[in-house]
């Protein structure tokens, strides 16, 4: 997916029992059921604890009349985190681990005040080596309310098989 009209168009998935490992198929696509709007809070407090110093994330003033606009940006982890959580409950509600994050890329500037929706796409499904799960490796994107892609990344996660886990 490389453009805001390829994002997937279908209902968002909303996790009841679809989280299971037998339940990916490889192909699959969705947009989330929740959205988030990143505040000033997220940005100025992650930053600061993280020491990222960058006066794009810090200094409001220098940022007016920038290459970046009239406001600060928001530090990039607070977006690849929130990308991932708001794709947490539908991909990883039956997680055993978390294996690999791959191929991030920030592919536009967030301000403070956008509403970040997450989209999800299955690349692979594969066993694992171990009877009880299985590994699923997802596409994710990040974007604005008015479908900017903000975020992407690939993230493979082992997840536990119906088969074994549920009664």
């Amino acid at each position: 997916m490389t453009d805001a009209q390829s994002l997937p168009t279908v209902d968002p998935r909303i996790t009841e029992d679809s989280s299971w490992f037998e339940s990916f198929e490889v192909g699959q696509r969705w947009r989330h059921f929740r959205g988030a709007t990143i505040d000033e809070v997220e940005n100025q407090l992650i930053t600061k604890m993280v020491m990222n110093t960058a006066q794009e994330h810090w200094n409001e003033a220098a940022m007016r009349g920038s290459q970046w606009g009239e406001s600060r940006l928001v530090f990039g982890l607070i977006t690849a985190s929130l990308t991932l959580g708001l794709t947490s409950q539908d991909t990883a509600e039956n997680a055993l681990a978390e294996i690999g994050l791959d191929g991030i890329r920030f592919r536009a500037g967030v301000f403070h005040g956008d509403t970040i929706y997450a989209y999800t796409q299955v690349l692979a499904v594969e066993p694992a080596d171990r009877p009880d799960a299985g590994i699923v490796e997802f596409q994710h994107w990040g974007a604005t309310a008015d479908t900017r892609i903000v975020f992407e990344c690939r993230r493979k996660v082992l997840i536990k098989r119906r088969s074994h886990w549920r009664p």
